[in-house]
């Protein structure tokens, strides 16, 4: 179980709130044309269905700020516009219905340009995610820390921070990201000793879904464990719905949320006499259609399985041509090994009755 949460303010994005101990939100972004309508509607409703609670657009352009009032009518879950450079598409973006902003007060130029943002967003009480990352860090900072450091990031965070301040405005997030684990980790620790803004967390340009997977466990894992983080992204080059499946699975790991399945399954040995990794695959995609809040176990062996998923709700264990199919370590039927899937579908939807 992880440590008690940071104390964060409560910030409202939509019909959601993150801050203040509610539960950490997990976040994904479109790889769609957001200009695109329908195929981004589809996706984010792709994404709702595997649990996404917030979900980012790219709006590189005027189309695509625009699209966002069409979107919104389609989906159920808040819309973060994603803002690089033209403080013209912070405002549309607004106007068109996104329920939160992200920017970089750095690219969007002077505080001439960074007052009109924060003026739209505070009448209409947009939050804005500040956002900073270690490509964009200033040469000032390079320069004062001898490059890229977890120092420079949360000063250069603060920084930015102060700018929307100077406005009048704090109904704001906080996110750094660095594709460098540890120092992510470490900057993640000091900018949480320093402000009381809820803070997104994720390790960018993480990599595919094998070494994204893993950077992104080692380091959200790190950083929410000792309760900072208010938001999490898994970022993965691959689709998102892999995103959302990951956060899951480390927030269910660290104690941070409840529901849904949990799939265990042994690792394959010399006594395995049945086709383990395809089952637990199939087992773990059967997992996804049912709103349980159990443990699944998933064993090669008929001997030790079932005695060592004794803690499993529910389980299959393999044999040669046959399995078991067993319920707090207890066998219930010995069923042949193209029957153990719907065997365990059967309990499954018993226990939804």
């Amino acid at each position: 179980m992880g440590k008690e949460r940071a104390y964060t303010r409560k910030i409202q994005i939509g019909n959601r709130v993150i801050g203040g101990g509610n539960p950490v939100l997990i976040q994904s972004m479109t790889n769609t044309k957001t200009q695109d309508v329908a195929a981004t509607t589809a996706q984010i409703k792709r994404l709702e269905k595997t649990g996404c609670d917030i979900i980012r657009c790219a709006v590189p352009d005027m189309e695509a700020a625009l699209a966002l009032k069409e979107i919104k009518k389609g989906i159920a879950i808040p819309l973060v516009a994603d803002i690089h450079f033209d403080y013209r598409l912070a405002i549309a973006a607004m106007e068109n219905g996104a329920d939160k902003i992200r920017i970089n007060p750095g690219n969007i130029g002077s505080k001439e340009r960074i007052k009109p943002v924060v003026e739209v967003a505070k009448e209409r009480n947009i939050p804005i995610r500040v956002g900073v990352n270690s490509g964009s860090l200033e040469q000032e900072l390079l320069d004062k820390y001898q490059g890229v450091t977890a120092e420079g990031l949360c000063e250069s965070a603060l920084h930015k921070v102060g700018l929307i301040e100077d406005f009048g405005y704090e109904n704001l997030v906080i996110s750094i990201k660095s594709s460098d684990v540890l120092m992510c980790v470490k900057a993640h620790e000091l900018l949480a000793s320093k402000t009381d803004y809820p803070l997104h967390v994720g390790i960018t340009e993480s990599g595919t879904i094998t070494s994204g997977n893993i950077k992104s466990g080692i380091g959200l894992g790190l950083i929410l464990h000792q309760g900072i983080g208010d938001t999490i992204r898994v970022s993965l080059t691959g689709d998102p719905l892999e995103e959302i499946k990951s956060a899951k699975i480390i927030l269910r790991t660290l104690g941070l949320r409840e529901g849904g399945i949990e799939v265990v399954s042994c690792p394959t040995c010399g006594r395995t006499n049945i086709d383990l990794i395809s089952l637990a695959n199939q087992v773990e995609a059967l997992a996804e259609e049912y709103p349980l809040d159990i443990k699944l176990a998933v064993m090669g062996c008929v001997v030790n399985g079932p005695g060592e998923a004794k803690e499993a709700d529910l389980g299959i264990a393999g044999g040669i041509g046959e399995g078991l199919l067993f319920r707090k370590g207890e066998i219930l039927q010995k069923l042949p090994e193209d029957q153990l899937l719907e065997g365990l579908r059967q309990e499954l939807d018993e226990l939804i009755v």
